[in-house]
């Protein structure tokens, strides 16, 4: 298909209402939505931003933040692997950094099986490598390849995933520090279930154990000694990060407005013989609402076209995830007891948002390097 047809909105507006139909039901149980990825591979949605040459669609930045969006309007759970999926196969990036006949074979994978990958980083010990230090999953170097072990936490879509991207450290007295590819199939590896979180909990984001689990040499993703400087994620990254990431809770409070603007309409007290959608107090929340909202599609519109720098894609990320968060707040405020009930979906899109902020970079690492970045700027 076309990826920049009528058809293809029109294909991604059909699928985020086919998914929205199940969400509740796997926010209720936490199962993970399956059938989801089956249609987004039917559709070849798993390799759209695998390059043409490999037989992906070739999508750019746009074309991914599109489909992002689209589905997380449906189920924002969904979106998330969906987004790990784009970003691991983003630009041909891993194409040009990995061992080619490694990538081609990953791309390969998604293009003809609907395989997904992402990486998994975050321990029990060490929390989040965005904030310093060593992993504690180490990768040993035996006569047959390396053996890998430890526990990986928040390993987002792990119930579906093909390939994974494992972050650890050799057992050199200068450890390597980076990733190794490892399928899921390898023996050794032992999913937890242990994801039972208060928003997108149908994600799968479980623990992960590696016990000895063996991967040839050639699996090693370039890593590098840790006597080196820290390497620094690429402005391309972070400019994709942060648009298809923080997309997803734009989205989920586009949803929550949604519900709020019908059930205003619909509300009507007897007391007052109108809905609510009549009085001044509703109309300027409404107002405010689509005031944050316009503020989110201008910065990632922005972010989109590439007019912003890597500093300012992390202060895109705080800006866009703080007015999704207050959106849904607001309107969580106004409707009370409708809102609050399970029967209604705003408690679910307010769980959902709040974990907006959990992702790299956290609200006080972007602001202190923000604050230093402009004290040294004035400074000079």
């Amino acid at each position: 298909m076309d990826i920049d047809s009528p058809a293809f909105d029109q294909l991604l507006r059909q699928l985020g209402n086919e998914f929205a139909a199940d969400a509740a039901r796997h926010d209720l149980d936490g199962s993970f939505p399956h059938h989801n990825f089956e249609r987004l591979h039917e559709h070849g949605l798993l390799s759209l931003t695998v390059v043409r040459s490999l037989g992906g669609a070739g999508g750019g930045l746009a074309h991914a933040a599109k489909v992002i969006r689209a589905i997380a309007l449906g189920d924002p759970s969904t979106a998330l692997v969906l987004a790990m999926q784009y970003l691991q196969h983003a630009g041909g990036e891993r194409q040009a950094r990995w061992p080619r006949e490694l990538y081609e074979r990953v791309a390969a994978d998604a293009v003809r099986h609907g395989a997904l990958i992402n990486a998994l980083r975050v321990e029990p010990e060490l929390g989040t490598p965005a904030r310093g230090g060593l992993p504690g999953t180490i990768a040993r170097r035996t006569p047959e390849g390396w053996r890998i072990s430890g526990t990986k936490i928040y390993s987002t879509g792990v119930p579906r995933l093909t390939w994974l991207a494992v972050w650890a450290r050799s057992d050199d007295a200068d450890p390597l520090v980076g990733s190794w590819l490892v399928h899921r199939e390898t023996p050794g590896i032992r999913v937890v279930e242990s994801w039972n979180h208060l928003g997108m909990r149908a994600s799968g984001s479980h623990e992960v154990v590696f016990d000895d689990v063996l991967v040839p040499f050639g699996h090693a993703l370039n890593p590098v000694a840790a006597s080196q400087p820290a390497a620094t994620m690429e402005g391309n990254a972070l400019l994709w990060g942060t648009v298809l990431v923080t997309g997803i809770y734009d989205s989920i409070a586009r949803s929550a407005r949604d519900w709020f603007i019908g059930w205003l309409r619909e509300r009507t007290p007897a007391n007052l013989g109108a809905p609510l959608a009549s009085l001044p107090r509703f109309q300027e929340a409404v107002g405010q609402i689509e005031t944050w909202l316009l503020s989110n599609q201008l910065l990632l519109d922005a972010a989109i076209a590439g007019r912003v720098s890597a500093a300012e894609a992390s202060r895109i990320k705080l800006l866009v995830t703080n007015q999704s968060i207050q959106i849904v707040e607001l309107a969580l405020k106004l409707s009370g007891n409708p809102g609050l009930t399970r029967a209604n979906p705003l408690e679910r899109h307010y769980r959902n948002v709040l974990c907006g902020r959990i992702h790299t970079p956290q609200d006080d690492v972007v602001l202190v390097a923000a604050g230093r970045a402009a004290l040294q700027a004035v400074a000079a």
